[in-house]
C-alpha cells in the first residue's frame, strides 16, 4: 500500500501539471547551508549594486522555516515562458518574460489554486504562495528538488527545456516525499560568459548584478552610467543574451498560456515607434505587463541611452 507521503506527492505533481506547470520537485524546508557564504560574499562585494532589499532578510532567505512557521516541505515548480514569436528584428528588445500579462499574477493564481487543492484534498496544511517577490532563494530551491542545475551564468538550466521558464514556491507544513539534485551539464560551454555584452558575469556562476543589462534598465532608478554607452545590444527592458545563446535553449518550446501572449502592437513595433511611443500607448500596450515596473520615463530612459 502506498504511504500517506507518497501518495500525497503523488497528487501535488499531478495537480501542478494539470494547472500548466511544466515541473514540480519538493524540498525538505531547512536551512540552506551551501547557499549562506555564497550570498554572503556576493553581499559583501556589492554585487547587488543599489538592490538594497538584497541584504534584508538574510536569515528569511536561507530558512524557510523563517517565512512560515513549522514548515516541511518546498514545492518548487516551473512555468515555461518561451514565445511562439519574437519581436521584430529592426527592434528595441524586451526580456521575452515581458511580452504578456505580468508573470506575478499569473502565477500567483495558479499557486493558491494548488494551495487550495492541496488544503481540500489533503486537509489542513498551512502554507505560503512565493513568486519571487519575497525573500525565498528560487533557484537554489529549484535545484535542490532536482529540478535543473544552476548554469555558469547563474540560471537554472533543464536538459529537455533549457531555461526560458518562471520559478515560483509554496512552503507548506506538510511532510513530502524528496527530490534529489540533478548534475550540472554545462561542462566547458562558456558562451554565456563569452556574449554578456556588459561582461557581467565576472566568473562562472557568479553575475555582478551591478553590471547586468537587466539591472540598468530595471532595478536602476538614476541615470545609467556612460561608460555602459554602446553595450546595451538593443536592450529595453531586461536582457535574455546569456540564455539566447545557451545550447541547452535549443530545446525550448513555446508555451501554452494565453495571458503570456504579447499585446498584438508589441511585436511589430520598429525602433521609430519606439522612440516616438506616447504615455498612451504605453499605458495600452503594457496594461497588465511587468514593463510597468519601468514606468513611461524609465523605458524613455532607457531608450534615450541607446539612442543618443
Amino acid at each position: 500500500m502506498m504511504g500517506a507521503k507518497s501518495k500525497y506527492t503523488k497528487l501535488i505533481k499531478t495537480e501542478a501539471k494539470r494547472l500548466g506547470f511544466l515541473s514540480c520537485g519538493i524540498s525538505k524546508a531547512e536551512f540552506l547551508e551551501e547557499e549562506a557564504p555564497r550570498l554572503e560574499k556576493w553581499l559583501n562585494q556589492n554585487m547587488h549594486g543599489e538592490m538594497q532589499y538584497m541584504e534584508n532578510h538574510f536569515d528569511k532567505r536561507l530558512d524557510p522555516t523563517k517565512l512560515v512557521e513549522d514548515s516541511k516541505s518546498v514545492v518548487s515548480l516551473l512555468l515555461n515562458y518561451f514565445p511562439s514569436q519574437e519581436q521584430t528584428a529592426n527592434s528595441y528588445k524586451l526580456s521575452k518574460y515581458a511580452y504578456g500579462t505580468d508573470y506575478h499574477f499569473v502565477i500567483k493564481d495558479k499557486l493558491t489554486a494548488l494551495l487550495h487543492f492541496i488544503q481540500d484534498e489533503i486537509g489542513e496544511v498551512h502554507g505560503r504562495a512565493f513568486v519571487d517577490s519575497a525573500p525565498v532563494l528560487d533557484k537554489a530551491w529549484a535545484a535542490k528538488s532536482g529540478l535543473g542545475w544552476i548554469g555558469k551564468h547563474s540560471n537554472l538550466l533543464t536538459q529537455q527545456v533549457g531555461s526560458f521558464y518562471f520559478i515560483a514556491e509554496l512552503i507548506i507544513d506538510l511532510e513530502l516525499e524528496y527530490d534529489t539534485p540533478v548534475t550540472g551539464h554545462c561542462g566547458t560551454c562558456t558562451a554565456c560568459i563569452d556574449a554578456c555584452p556588459t561582461e557581467a558575469i565576472t566568473e562562472p556562476y557568479v553575475v555582478d548584478g551591478s553590471k547586468c543589462i537587466s539591472y540598468f534598465t530595471i532595478e536602476l532608478k538614476e541615470n545609467i552610467p556612460s561608460e555602459f554607452k554602446g553595450k546595451f545590444d538593443d536592450w529595453i527592458f531586461g536582457c535574455d543574451v546569456c540564455q539566447d545563446v545557451c545550447p541547452w535553449n535549443r530545446f525550448s518550446k513555446p508555451h501554452n498560456e494565453p495571458l503570456f501572449n504579447p499585446h498584438p502592437e508589441l511585436l511589430s513595433m520598429s525602433k521609430q515607434d519606439w522612440e516616438e511611443i506616447t504615455e498612451e500607448t504605453f499605458r495600452k500596450v503594457f496594461k497588465n505587463s511587468a514593463v510597468k515596473r519601468t514606468k513611461f520615463n524609465g523605458l524613455k530612459r532607457n531608450i534615450n541611452f541607446l539612442k543618443d
